[in-house]
């Protein structure tokens, strides 16, 4: 279960990135989480998910 504060959402995201998945797909694959809902939640929040380094960057 994914946190419901979106700064929690964004630390829990990019700490599990970091520490444990190559990918946000193999993240919410293995943590069965729609990717385009975590992806719209952070986007709503003003953060865009950089594949190219695994994480949610501040959108520019």
């Amino acid at each position: 279960m994914l946190p419901k504060d979106d700064a929690m959402l964004l630390s829990f995201v990019n700490m599990k990135l970091r520490d444990g998945y190559d990918s946000l797909d193999a993240l919410c694959d293995d943590l069965e989480e729609d990717r385009a809902e975590v992806e719209a939640r952070l986007s709503a929040a003003g953060y865009i998910y950089d594949g190219a380094q695994n994480s949610f960057k501040r959108r520019e």
